[in-house]
């Protein structure tokens, strides 16, 4: 199961390559993510009773609330995403004056009324700061919603292994119990015939009861695995049988710069930059402009007003903010090249254990393959019996007991390697694996 991990965390690297790039300088370009999924209802209810891998993912998909969280957080993107477009909404004002005073403008004699409509003019470029970075979260909240979902397939699959092993453990567990309990019906037999004295009885029951325990530790990793896979699916309720399928994932070429990590980096650079964009946007000029009628009461007549407001950069210019949008964009372009070397990295570890995995599996297609003897017993190919070559106990790459050098004189290592290196031990190897393992001693 170790290589079917392996290629799921491959395939959790690559999900979303096929995406669009994140190549948006400006508001005239297009910022293209992964697909929505918006208006897909939340799933509820009991899992299916017998739960096939198939459908362990599509449930996940469909009711993981980790899925659900980032799909609100997508659309509350898009929300603001909306918003960003909009302009400042006029500003009407009513202003009456002269009235209620002495003299002429006792009364309503001298009254003024002037009715204007300000307008903001947001120029500058602030309404295309503001789509730009609108744009750039929106696509951020679509990568983690793509990176949620291939974290959580990764998790499902390894959950369901789990959960297979644990069901496997399980029968292994039964059939050892059951075995122990005849053995301890032959044993009493033999006693009570006078052909075994009572110890030979004793050992069996002692024996019985250690696998009675191993028995119930057995079903309780087994429950526990089922509700730990309901849990990452969004259930209270364990489905009662898990079907077993094909958990192997074909690989596929990764480019580390395709991966979600590092497009939700550059996605990242691009908004730290739309921010940089609007504050200096916000150091600018910001005027409004205003029109509007006046009306006199006491003669009658009307005027046409108009009005300039412009805010005067004299103590405050933003400069400050600009500085920390600077800093915030170098820091974005660090992490997204930090995001490519780690990408590289896990890819090129995923890939190497994932050569080795797959060899067992590439015998048909090549002369021979050197075969590492985990990958090629969990293939079913045992190596005494099906390699060509084999190594010997003088093999330099033997397993090691390895301790501090401070403790390499201590009673406790001297009893370890004495203990491992027990005929016993041997024997049990050689009877165990039959030739698989070779001890070196």
């Amino acid at each position: 199961m170790k290589s079917i991990v392996v290629a799921a965390s491959i395939v959790a690297l690559v999900a979303g390559a096929n995406s669009a790039p994140a190549a948006a300088q400006s508001a005239a370009t297009e910022l293209v993510g992964p697909p929505s999924s918006a208006g897909e209802a939340v799933r509820t209810g009991p899992l299916p009773a017998r739960l096939s891998l198939a459908q362990a993912m599509e449930e996940a998909d469909a009711r993981s609330p980790r899925v659900v969280a980032a799909e609100a957080e997508v659309e509350a993107a898009r929300g603001r995403q909306r918003q960003a477009g909009y302009r400042f909404n006029p500003i009407l004002n009513v202003d009456v004056e002269n009235f209620a005073g002495t003299g002429p403008y006792s009364g309503l004699n001298g009254l003024e009324t002037t009715v204007s409509v300000n307008q903001r003019l947001d120029i500058g470029g602030r309404r295309r700061a503001r789509m730009t970075l609108a744009d750039a979260e929106f696509l951020a909240a679509q990568y983690r919603l793509e990176i949620a979902r291939a974290d959580l397939a990764l998790e499902v699959r390894n959950q369901f292994a789990t959960a297979l092993a644990a069901r496997d453990s399980l029968a292994l567990a039964r059939e050892n119990e059951a075995r122990a309990r005849e053995l301890v019906r032959v044993a009493q037999a033999m006693v009570d015939t006078g052909n075994e004295p009572p110890l030979r009885a004793f050992r069996a029951n002692a024996a019985l009861v250690q696998a009675t325990a191993e028995l119930r530790t057995a079903e309780a990793e087994e429950r526990t695995a089922r509700r730990s896979l309901a849990a990452l699916l969004g259930s209270s309720v364990a489905p009662a049988e898990l079907v077993e399928g094909d958990l192997w994932v074909m690989p596929a070429s990764v480019d580390s710069l395709a991966t979600l990590d590092v497009r939700l980096a550059e996605t990242d650079r691009l908004i730290a930059e739309a921010r940089l964009q609007g504050q200096h946007a916000d150091g600018r000029l910001d005027p409004s402009v205003g029109f509007g009628v006046r009306q006199l009461r006491d003669t009658g007549d009307r005027a046409l007003i108009a009005n300039v407001s412009v805010p005067l950069p004299i103590f405050d210019r933003n400069r400050g903010n600009i500085s920390a949008a600077k800093s915030d964009v170098a820091a974005a372009i660090a992490r997204r090249e930090n995001a490519v070397v780690n990408a590289e990295a896990k890819i090129a570890n995923a890939q190497a254990e994932l050569d080795a995995a797959q060899l067992p599996r590439s015998l048909d297609d090549v002369d021979a393959a050197v075969i590492n003897t985990n990958y090629a017993l969990e293939a079913g190919l045992h190596p005494k019996s099906d390699a060509i070559a084999i190594e010997g106990a003088e093999s330099p790459y033997a397993n090691l007991i390895v301790v501090r050098s401070a403790d390499k004189d201590a009673p406790w290592v001297k009893t370890l390697v004495e203990a491992y290196h027990d005929d016993s031990i041997k024997a049990f190897i050689n009877e165990e694996f039959k030739g698989a393992l070779i001890p070196s001693w």
